[in-house]
This record gives structure tokens, C-alpha cells and sequence, in this order.
């Protein structure tokens, strides 16, 4: 039962959080949503863009959320501001009350995309944390897809609730997850670190099944005393300042690496392809239903890539190999793409059809794309970025390399919908010079993180001697402040 529980606490706190993101590629091309709210590409652009800024100061606010009220009651939190959010966005009669909505659940979403993924990193055990954070990738890929066929079912419908019963769907989740947490356990790392010793004992014990058996009370009670030595120690030293994250030399790496990772995510395009896909489809000649059921049917197939991967290679080939890998293929995908568009252009549903070929290919190389993402990027993002830091940083530190996703998901927002439409496969390139560059910068300065538990990231990022020391003094100093104000 322990793997089992686990899992379903990593899989409802992540499909709670994550049913929100592909919601608005389904209604942004639909005739009654383009009556209402128009057309126009910078507003389209804005529309998703505010979504994403909002998330960027969500992202912000939460390490601090986290370290207060510790990670369950922030993951309710969020969900309470994507109820009211949602239900803006449901109602809305003009684009500012639409963008206000989005801003509102943009910034719920934030909170929750840097709380679910370090909840899932430490209630998880080393030897299948890969797959349990990765889970938060595969119910992204979920809510994508359901957020798809919603949308292509929806725009049948022929009224404005064609695009507000999708926007109103959200607040199921939400709600969901509201209600549901509450009944899930505190992560055990917050409870040692605010003094609930005694109830962070009991989670472990929760989470490795002990009963009945002695090895596993065994190994539930190394884990705990490890835990608890490690964090008890770190506690001594904990500061909330962010000038923390670049103190050391170790810990100048460890955040590079977890800001590095979540805008290289960014980089990869694959955001573009979720918020703007039929925008994609109509630029290789497919049109109306056809753009959103090719959508439909593209949000399939990286769900079903991601569960793959997180159950079968994660944890066993590791964070780097998948990170190159998806880098190396991008870099080919969209050159394809952009190559394809280039000598086969359609400008509008009224000009030459397209080269069935070529868009046999173009939309091959998109779905390629998907899969190769959803198997890479997609779960290795949310795995390293909260898997590297020490107690002491990992709440401020995930926060920071949240903030790095959303700030390049909104700009990469705001310019996508203008540059498809003003540049067609020229902006395209860009994505081949982005990952050309995550490549290199992989290669050389990624490390290898499998199988680790969070406590012994400190040998593998290299904290030196001299860090040490100078931990063990400020410790010396801290207790004997402690015995004089005890002695006075």
C-alpha cells in the first residue's frame, strides 16, 4: 500500500492543480468567443499572457506561503483563488473582466506549480521520485487533452456557452482539490521543520506501509533520523533571504541549474504548440473543426509519452540523458517545421491548398514534437528544479526557478500568436537557435540527480569544506547566543 498511496497522493494533488493551462487554446478560435472578445492577435496574446504573469507572481508569493503555512494549506489556498478566478473568466461580458479572471486564476495556478511539485519531492522516496514528481507532467498532458476535445465538442454549440462551459469546467478541479487535500498527509520535511516532530515521525511511517513488518519500520525509521538530523541542522542556519541561493558556490549551481531547466522548458516551444496549436494547424492549411480536432487528437498522445516515461525510464536512465535527448530532437523538429512552411506557404483558408505531403510532414513533425517533450522536458522540468536545493533554500529557491518558467511562458505568450502571424516560419527558427542552446548548455554544466535522496544532494553539487566550517561555526555562535539569553 505504500507505493500505491504514494502515488495517489503525487496523482490528485496534480490533476487538482494542473486541469487549467489548455483551456483557452480550445476557445480562442471559436466564432462565438472571436464575436465577443476579437480576433486580434495582440489581444489573443494578451488574453494567455496575463494568464501566465499572473502565474509568475503566484509563483513569487508561494515560497513564503509555503514556509508559513507549510504545503498543504498553500495548495488550498491556490485552489480557493482558482475558484474565484474561473468564475470571472465564466462570466465575463467584456475583455477586461475575461483578462482579470485570467490574471486572478493565473496567479492561483502559480502558487500551485512551484507547491505541487516540491509537496510530491518530499513525501516521495528517492527510488521513484522521478515518477511521482513526473506525475505532475502527466496530468498537464491530461487537462491538455481534456481541455482539447472539451473545446471541439463545445464549439458546436451554438451560443456563447460554447466557450464558457469550458472556461466553467475548471472550477471542478478546483474545488476538488479544495476539499481533497485537507484529507492528505503534511509533508513530513514541514512538520520537522516547525517542531511537529512527533506527526512528521507518523507520516513517514504512513508512507513506507510499516505494518507488519520490520524491515520496513527499519528503513521508515532511517529515513525519519536521517531526515530529521539533516533538517533539525539546516534549521540552525535557515534565512528566507533570496541572497541565500547564490551564498556558495554550490548553491550559485544548484540554482542556475533549477532556473536553467524550467526556461529551458520555455525554450523548447512546446507551449506555443499548447496555447496557439490550431493557430499551428490553420498555418498548414487545416481550418475550423479541423484545426481543433487535429488539436483533439494531438493532446492524446503526450499524456500517453509522459506515463511511459515516468513509469519506465525516469528513475532508471536518469534527469540528463532524456534533457539532451529532447534538446538534440527539437533542434530537428522545428527546422523541419520552419523548412516545410517556408517552401509550402498557405496565407488563408482561401488560398492554395496545401501540399498534402508537406503537411503530412509538418504535422508529423508536431506531433514528434509532443511526444519527444512529453518524455524530456516535460517531467525532468519539475523533478530537478525541486529535487536540488537543501531544506533550507528548496521553498525560496523553487519559488525563484517557477518565477524563471512563468516570466518566459508570458513573454513567449505575448510575441507567439504576432510572430506566427507576421513572420510564418521565420519565428520558428528562433525555437531551433533556443534549443541549440539548451543543448550546449545540458552537455556541459547539467548533472546527473537519479536516485538521491534530497539530503544527499550536498556531495553531489559539491558543497566544499569551507561551507561546512563555516555552517558548524555559525551553528557554535547560534547555540551559545541560545545558552547566554538561557543563563541571563
Amino acid at each position: 500500500m505504500g507505493l500505491l498511496f504514494n502515488t495517489f497522493i503525487a496523482a490528485f494533488s496534480s490533476i487538482g492543480a494542473f486541469l487549467f493551462g489548455g483551456i483557452i487554446a480550445s476557445v480562442l478560435t471559436m466564432t462565438r468567443f472571436e464575436a465577443h472578445f476579437g480576433a486580434n492577435p495582440s489581444i489573443q496574446g494578451a488574453i494567455v499572457s496575463t494568464f501566465s504573469g499572473g502565474c509568475f507572481f503566484g509563483a513569487a508569493i508561494a515560497g513564503w506561503l509555503n514556509d508559513r503555512y507549510g504545503r498543504k494549506r498553500t495548495i488550498q489556498f491556490g485552489s480557493f483563488i482558482i475558484l474565484w478566478g474561473c468564475a470571472m473568466q465564466t462570466g465575463a461580458h467584456n475583455t477586461a473582466t475575461l483578462i482579470i479572471g485570467r490574471i486572478i486564476a493565473g496567479f492561483a495556478i502559480g502558487i500551485l506549480s512551484m507547491t505541487v511539485p516540491l509537496y510530491n519531492t518530499e513525501i516521495a522516496p528517492p527510488k521513484i521520485r522521478g515518477f511521482l514528481v513526473g506525475l505532475t507532467q502527466e496530468c498537464i498532458g491530461v487537462g491538455f487533452l481534456v481541455a482539447n476535445w472539451v473545446g471541439y465538442g463545445c464549439q458546436f454549440i451554438n451560443s456563447d456557452a460554447s466557450w464558457r462551459l469550458p472556461l466553467a469546467l475548471q472550477l471542478l478541479p478546483a474545488g476538488l482539490l479544495l476539499v481533497g487535500i485537507q484529507f492528505l498527509p503534511y509533508s513530513p520535511r514541514w512538520l520537522l521543520e516547525v517542531g511537529r516532530d512527533e506527526e512528521a515521525r507518523k507520516v513517514v511511517y504512513i508512507l513506507h506501509d510499516t505494518r507488519g513488518s520490520a524491515e520496513l519500520e527499519e528503513a521508515a525509521e532511517k529515513e525519519y533520523n536521517e531526515m530529521h538530523d539533516t533538517i533539525k541542522a539546516e534549521l540552525l542556519l535557515r534565512s528566507r533571504k533570496i541572497s541565500d541561493l547564490w551564498a556558495t558556490h554550490a548553491m550559485i549551481k544548484r540554482t542556475l541549474i533549477s532556473c536553467a531547466v524550467q526556461i529551458f522548458t520555455q525554450f523548447t516551444g512546446i507551449n506555443i504548440i499548447s496555447y496557439f496549436g490550431p493557430l499551428m494547424w490553420q498555418s498548414l492549411g487545416m481550418t475550423g473543426g479541423k484545426a481543433l480536432l487535429m488539436q483533439g487528437i494531438y493532446g492524446v498522445v503526450g499524456p500517453i509519452a509522459t506515463l511511459i516515461f515516468i513509469f519506465f525510464i525516469v528513475d532508471r536512465v536518469g534527469r540528463r540523458k532524456p534533457l539532451i535527448f529532447g534538446a538534440a530532437t527539437f533542434v530537428a523538429t522545428f527546422s523541419i517545421v520552419a523548412a516545410i512552411l517556408a517552401t509550402n506557404p498557405v496565407a488563408d483558408a482561401s488560398s492554395r491548398p496545401a501540399d498534402p505531403g508537406a503537411q503530412i510532414a509538418g504535422i508529423a513533425m508536431i506531433f514528434l514534437t509532443n511526444i519527444v517533450f512529453s518524455a524530456s522536458f516535460g517531467p525532468v522540468s519539475w523533478v530537478l528544479a525541486s529535487e536540488v536545493f537543501p531544506t533550507s533554500t528548496r521553498s525560496i529557491g523553487t519559488s525563484v526557478a517557477t518565477c524563471c518558467n512563468w516570466a518566459f511562458n508570458t513573454m513567449l505568450s505575448q510575441v507567439s500568436p504576432i510572430g506566427i502571424n507576421n513572420i510564418g516560419y521565420k519565428f520558428y527558427l528562433v525555437f531551433v537557435c533556443f534549443n541549440f542552446v539548451n543543448l550546449i548548455v545540458i552537455v556541459l554544466f547539467f548533472p546527473e540527480t537519479k536516485g538521491k535522496s534530497l539530503e544527499e544532494m550536498a556531495e553531489l553539487f559539491g558543497d566544499s569544506i569551507l561551507d561546512v566550517e563555516r555552517t558548524e561555526n555559525r551553528r557554535e555562535d547560534k547555540t551559545s547566543d541560545n545558552d547566554a539569553k538561557y543563563d541571563s
